[in-house]
């Protein structure tokens, strides 16, 4: 049974990635190949040459709302720090407050001198915490005036440009984080790919509290992985299974559009079909890949499920060895770092 210090290396702090490149495409891309174990060192730019005319290039587009909120208890005056996970219904959302202790069911929250006002519901593990908005007006346009950019804790740099921190096809409202794998990608790029005759398709994944829960338990199958919302149209089916149909490959753009894809594979017995609903599915090695024929991802941290999802794939030993590759020739990790791509 293989434990989280399976999937453990040694990452030197200065290879954390704190600022986004000014060009997009400018990162480098860690080409693997599963089947043969070569690694090539490219750029992004060169991520064209691994598609085909008549592959799927297939993508998130989820938006990161700007969800980190500032509050006081208008009772005591002290403050509290909210950020918006899960839009659970209506005006309710799964939220994680610091100080927790601060925040018991009952405790009022005021945001914006008053403009927002929240209501503490419900208590969760590790700092969770339902809570009820009041306000006037259209809650999207008063969170995007309110709250800031929710940017990973090891990101200690001030981004000075919220859209860098946004996929540039970045549509459907509902993400704590961003989809990090599409950052890369420019209009012209995916333009210059489309012209190939590479089918463009895009899902919806809402990546949750799951990204910012670590790995606790020493043995992986005992996690657990907090359920996330996807949704696949029915557009996006009918040309999935119009390249499938044709011999073309499906590939996927970062853990979330596996996820997704694989979550859809797994409820139809391999088959693509228009769904939606909430996932919590967990990809560690020995699962068999049912839709997903190759990805590009960013390099993750160690004992995470990102990189046992990635060693589920290619293997953990490959996967490894490419990180360790990573690491020897300082590609930059995490959110606004380099890229690999696995085929």
């Amino acid at each position: 049974m293989l434990s989280t210090e399976d999937f453990d290396f040694d990452l030197p702090e200065e290879l954390i990635a704190q600022t986004p490149l000014a060009d997009r495409t400018a990162s480098r891309l860690l080409v693997m190949d599963r089947a043969t174990g070569e690694i090539e060192d490219k750029h992004f730019s060169e991520i064209i040459d691994e598609l085909e005319s008549g592959d799927a290039l297939v993508m998130n587009d989820t938006r990161v709302l700007p969800a980190r909120l500032y509050g006081e208890k208008p009772d005591t005056g002290g403050h509290l720090e909210v950020l918006l996970l899960t839009n659970t219904e209506g005006d309710t959302w799964e939220t994680l407050i610091k100080p927790a202790k601060r925040a018991k069911v009952g405790t009022q929250i005021s945001f914006g001198d008053g403009r927002l006002k929240a209501t503490v519901i419900q208590e969760l593990d590790h700092g969770g915490r339902i809570i009820t908005f009041d306000y006037e007006g259209i809650f999207l346009e008063i969170i995007e005036s309110l709250g800031e950019m929710p940017l990973p804790p090891y990101i200690k740099e001030r981004l000075d440009d919220p859209d860098r921190y946004q996929t540039v096809y970045a549509k459907e409202n509902g993400s704590a984080a961003a989809p990090t794998a599409g950052l890369h990608f420019t209009q012209e790029l995916l333009e210059k790919i489309q012209k190939k005759g590479v089918q463009l398709v895009y899902l919806t994944l809402h990546v949750g509290l799951g990204t910012f829960r670590p790995v606790s338990v020493d043995n992986i199958s005992e996690h657990e992985m907090h359920s996330e919302f996807y949704r696949l149209t029915e557009e996006a089916a009918v040309k999935l299974n119009e390249v499938r149909a044709s011999g073309g490959k499906i590939v996927a753009v970062g853990t979330t559009s596996i996820r997704t894809l694989e979550t859809i594979g797994t409820k139809f017995d391999g088959e693509i079909k228009a769904d939606s609903g909430w996932t919590n599915i967990f990809i560690t090695p020995g699962y068999e890949f049912k839709i997903v024929q190759a990805f590009s991802t960013n390099f993750h941290l160690p004992k995470s499920t990102l990189v046992m999802l990635v060693s589920a794939f290619a293997g953990r030993e490959l996967t490894l060895t490419a990180y360790q590759h990573a690491i020897n020739e300082k590609y930059r990790f995490f959110s606004f770092g380099d890229a690999m791509f696995v085929k």
